[in-house]
C-alpha cells in the first residue's frame, strides 16, 4: 500500500499477505475455530509485518461492549496514583481488559464530563477515585450496567463495590500515636478541604481524637495545587513564624511534610524533640531522606489490584458472588520523626 493512498487494513490485507482466506483470518485473530499452528502463525506473522489492528467495533456493536475498563481518578501529578494504576494493570494484563485513564483534578464538573465521554464509549467497567460525586455522575454510574468500583475510601455508601481505607479512621490513629508521644501543640498543613474529601475526612478523625483528648489544632494552613517539596518548605516556615511554640506538625500528604522535614533541619531543629511531624500515604520516593519521616501507608497498590479483580471476576462469572466492599488496614510507619512512648 502506498503512502500516498493511506486506508485502515483490512482482513482482506492480510488474508492476501497470508495467502490464507478472509475466514480464516478472522477465526485466528478472534481465536475461534479450528485451525493449524502453522496457519495461525502465517497469519499472526503477516498481520504484524503489516501493522494490523483489529477493527473490534463491530463486536462492540454486537455486544454493546468493549473490552476497557474506564479510570477515573483526579491526579496523575499525585504519586499515589500511578502506584494504584500499577495494580490495577498487574491485574487486567492476565484478561482481554485494558483500563483507559481519564483525569478530573479533583473537579465534580470535569468528572462529570470525563464519565460521560467513557461510559459513551461503551466500557465494560468503570474504577473511580472517591465516593463523593455529583448527582449527574452519581446517576450516571447508578445507570451504566456495568461493574463499578469507587476506590480509596471506604466511609460512606458506594454506588456499587467499593475498595480502600477509612480515612477518618487513619486520622484518629495517628492522633492517638501523636498524642501517646506526648506532643499537645500541634499544627495542620493540607489540601484544600473541599477538593479532597478523602484528607478532609482524616481531617476530622484526626481533630476528633484530639478534642476528645481536650486539644485542639492550634494553627493550620492549606493550598491547592500538586504536593510538592518546595510548598512543604514555604507553609512549614510560615506557620512556624506565626506559632513558634509548636511542637507536631502533621500533614496531609508526605510531598509537603518532607519539605517542612528538609526546612527543620536546616534550621537545626530537634526532630522529634523539638518538633515531631508525620504525613500520610507512604511514599516509597522519600526513602533517601536524611530522616525517614513518620506516615501511614495508603495501600494503594493493593487497592487497585482489588479493584480490577473485582472488575474481572464479575464479567467472568456474573452469576458468581463477589466481595464488593473491601476495606483495608493501613499502619503507622514511625520513622524518624515520631517519639514512641
Amino acid at each position: 500500500m502506498s503512502q500516498d493512498n493511506k486506508r485502515p487494513l483490512t482482513l482482506r490485507d492480510v488474508s492476501e499477505a497470508s495467502g490464507v482466506s478472509e475466514m480464516t483470518v478472522s477465526r485466528v485473530l478472534r481465536n475461534r475455530g479450528d485451525v493449524s499452528q502453522a496457519t495461525r502463525e502465517k497469519v499472526l506473522a503477516a498481520a504484524k509485518d503489516l501493522g494490523y489492528v483489529p477493527n473490534k467495533i463491530a463486536g462492540a456493536l454486537a455486544s454493546n461492549r468493549v473490552n476497557l475498563v474506564a479510570v477515573i481518578i483526579p491526579s496523575l501529578s499525585n504519586m499515589v496514583f500511578p502506584e494504584v494504576l500499577t495494580g490495577i494493570n498487574q491485574v487486567l494484563e492476565d484478561t482481554e481488559l485494558q483500563p483507559v485513564v481519564g483525569v478530573t483534578d479533583y473537579l465534580p464538573e470535569k468528572e462529570e464530563r470525563v464519565l460521560y465521554e467513557m461510559l459513551s464509549w461503551r466500557p465494560s467497567g468503570v474504577i473511580i477515585a472517591g465516593l463523593e460525586h455529583s448527582e449527574a455522575s452519581r446517576a450516571m454510574l447508578e445507570a451504566a450496567g456495568i461493574p463499578v468500583v469507587e476506590i480509596m475510601d471506604t466511609d460512606g455508601k458506594p454506588v456499587d463495590a467499593m475498595v480502600g481505607i477509612s480515612h477518618r479512621r487513619a486520622g484518629r490513629e495517628m492522633a492517638a500515636a501523636i498524642l501517646k508521644a506526648g506532643y499537645r501543640r500541634i499544627g495542620f498543613m493540607g489540601t484544600k478541604m473541599p477538593l479532597d474529601h478523602r484528607a478532609r475526612k482524616r481531617f476530622e478523625g484526626f481533630t476528633e481524637t484530639l478534642a476528645r483528648n481536650g486539644i485542639e489544632i492550634e494553627d493550620r494552613a492549606f493550598y491547592s495545587g500538586g504536593s510538592a517539596l518546595a510548598k512543604g518548605r514555604e507553609m512549614t516556615q510560615a506557620m512556624l513564624e506565626r506559632s513558634p511554640d509548636l511542637d507536631f506538625l502533621y500533614y496531609s500528604n508526605d510531598m509537603i511534610g518532607a519539605g517542612g522535614l528538609l526546612y527543620l533541619l536546616d534550621q537545626k531543629i530537634d526532630v522529634p524533640g523539638q518538633i515531631g511531624l508525620a504525613g500520610f500515604n507512604g511514599v516509597e520516593l522519600l526513602q533517601g531522606l536524611p530522616r525517614q519521616l513518620a506516615t501511614m501507608d495508603a495501600c494503594r497498590k493493593e487497592i487497585g489490584q482489588m479493584a480490577a479483580r473485582i472488575i474481572a471476576a464479575r464479567l467472568a462469572e456474573p452469576a458468581q458472588p463477589v466481595e464488593n466492599h473491601v476495606t483495608l488496614t493501613p499502619k503507622i510507619s514511625f520513622g524518624d520523626t515520631l517519639k514512641r512512648r
